[in-house]
């Protein structure tokens, strides 16, 4: 039976974003000759994952998020209720993410700040604490909305403190209104998308490979 990977983004109404989500879907299957790619999304676009896990018979689904918040926990979990199809840890935190920021940060920076979607999810928020102190021990945290520091705020009191060159690393997956934001937030650069990043679609494929190794046989 053909084997399906239901790659489940979260969506946006960015073009660009929207094409470096397709892309990175499409890089995933070139790496994978045979292996049924479908990619789907919790919000903002069609198809939703609750309409395309009944169109397939034997997947594995891997959330192109990169924590295990909400859309994980509750949308996820109930698109796949009733059948035997694994879903994979989110992509974030993985050492391939936190590798993808630190290279692409100037090494001259003497701020660094770690701006992440907001979220009031504790899961969410301990999982961007722990990246924030793996990126760089004086690393700041500012989100891009909801409660908490904004990502603006914290390079503006960086600016009152004597910081000279500040970076921000981004902790998005792709274009959007919130990568959009941090260009405007003050600081000397951004880091691109992480999906940018080659590396990111062998981690799909690792979750995905993970998830068939640890399903057991006659599940799938």
């Amino acid at each position: 039976m053909p084997e399906t990977l239901i790659a489940v983004a979260h969506g946006t109404r960015s073009p660009a974003g929207r094409r470096q989500i397709e892309q990175l879907a499409g890089t995933v299957a070139r790496r994978r000759p045979g292996l049924d790619v479908r990619l789907c999304y919790v919000d903002v676009q069609e198809p939703k994952v609750a309409g395309v896990v009944p169109a397939v018979e034997n997947a594995v689904v891997v959330p192109l998020l990169l924590s295990c918040g909400y859309h994980v926990r509750v949308d996820i979990a109930e698109a796949v209720t009733g059948t035997d199809f694994p879903v994979t840890g989110p992509l974030g935190p993985d050492p391939v993410l936190l590798d993808s920021m630190i290279r692409n940060l100037p090494a001259d920076a003497d701020a660094v700040v770690l701006a992440a979607a907001g979220s009031s999810d504790p899961l969410w928020r301990a999982d961007v604490e722990g990246v924030a102190g793996q990126l760089r021990p004086d690393a700041e945290i500012g989100y891009t909305s909801g409660a908490g520091p904004q990502v603006k705020d914290v390079v503006a009191r960086l600016r009152r403190n004597g910081k000279r060159k500040i970076a921000i690393a981004a902790y998005l997956l792709a274009e959007g209104l919130f990568y959009r934001s941090l260009l405007n937030a003050g600081a000397d650069s951004v880091t691109p998308p992480l999906c940018h990043d080659d590396a990111v679609a062998d981690l799909v494929l690792r979750r995905f490979d993970a998830a068939r190794l640890t399903t057991p046989v006659g599940a799938m």
